[in-house]
């Protein structure tokens, strides 16, 4: 079993008001390579700084050089790109609002890479050990269009499988330059407990018990080909400004996803809303050598959680998931898109030390 780090973030961040500027102004050509890199320097500088003062056990670079969670996808890799009338529908407790939505346009075929980038900076600026995220290549199937990519990629299977060496190769670099610690976000995989994105999926032609049998392998085929790391997957329902794209229990993928998954030691679980999530008798279904994230600090809201009342939450996962193995995280980043999350920067590095305090006194 891996050692359980306690205390954990999992990855996006607030971006300043001056990397958004920096960003628009640089996409414009407004402003050079060199300053722009120096602010986003900068941005990383604060969000490293931040994590430390916390007293996280693992920290990243906050992810402020994508334009989201999936960039090492999209940002620097050609073959995504934002079309007319394709939309997705994203939740809050208002009830949601339809978001335009990209789509794969033409074969995948990577720039430069990201991640690489990220890792040697914060590594040369961190005193805790850094971890990366990458994206799930099967992230992409919300991203296909039967309209715009069946001419591209016949079977979005073929698409995912390119996706997968894109991230797999991230991977392997990053251990060549020390990475100790990946984690994959698979948010899709959790959006598949709600029979509304199961539709959505259905209806662009991807049969959702294929991403659970076929997708599930090839995640797990990724993990085994990226050797001398600790390695996580990430789910969650979907965080884009605060709303989300599903709801609904882990029972509906416990099984196919917890079991099928042996190559990763690490299952970060969103948990912060029990009525959205469901309880905790899934963990059931987690092979007994790996570590369990639990995710119930929500990033999603400004209010801070009630101590007593986490423990109390981890007590309760506690009974079907070994105590000693267990650990405590958000339950997603703050900043999967670039406009980030209704919390003040105040208020997310208030909500991680809260993790780190809590983790460090149940454990």
């Amino acid at each position: 079993m891996p050692t359980v780090i306690r205390a954990e973030t999992i990855g996006s961040m607030l971006r300043p008001e001056q990397l958004k500027t920096a960003r628009a102004e640089h996409a414009a050509g407004k402003l050079s390579t060199r300053e722009f890199k120096r602010i986003e320097d900068g941005a990383v500088d604060d969000a490293i700084a931040s994590q430390e003062r916390a007293g996280l056990d693992v920290i990243t670079d906050g992810e402020m050089r994508r334009s989201s969670f999936i960039g090492p996808l999209t940002d620097v890799v050609a073959g995504v790109g934002l079309v007319a009338g394709e939309t997705a529908s994203w939740r809050d407790e208002t009830g949601g609002k339809p978001h335009e939505q990209p789509a794969i346009v033409a074969r995948l075929t990577p720039r430069r890479s990201l991640a690489t980038e990220e890792f040697a900076y914060a590594r040369s600026r961190a005193s805790k050990t850094v971890k990366v995220t990458l994206p799930s290549p099967l992230m992409l199937a919300l991203t296909w269009s039967p309209r715009y990519s069946a001419a591209v990629y016949s079977d979005p299977f073929e698409c995912f499988a390119d996706a997968a060496r894109i991230i797999t190769a991230e991977a392997r670099t990053l251990v060549e330059l020390g990475c100790q610690y990946i984690q994959i976000d698979a948010p899709e995989l959790a959006t598949l407990v709600d029979p509304g994105q199961r539709d959505y999926y259905e209806a662009a032609g991807i049969a959702p018990a294929r991403l659970l049998s076929e997708g599930v392998d090839l995640l797990n085929e990724m993990a085994a080909d990226v050797k001398a790391a600790r390695l996580g997957l990430h789910l969650c329902r979907g965080n884009n400004a605060g709303q989300w794209l599903a709801e609904g229990g882990y029972d509906e993928i416990s099984a196919q996803v917890f079991r099928r998954t042996g190559n990763y030691d690490v299952l970060l679980l969103e948990y912060d809303d029990p009525a959205r999530e469901g309880g905790f008798e899934p963990l059931r279904d987690v092979p007994d050598d790996k570590v369990v994230v639990l995710g119930l600090v929500s990033t999603k809201r400004s209010e801070l959680e009630h101590p007593a009342a986490l423990i109390t939450r981890i007590d309760d996962a506690a009974r079907y998931f070994p105590r000693e193995q267990l650990a405590l995280s958000p339950q997603c980043g703050f900043a999967s898109v670039i406009d980030g999350n209704p919390v003040p920067w105040d208020v997310q590095e208030a909500k991680f030390r809260l993790v780190a305090d809590i983790a460090h006194q149940v454990w």
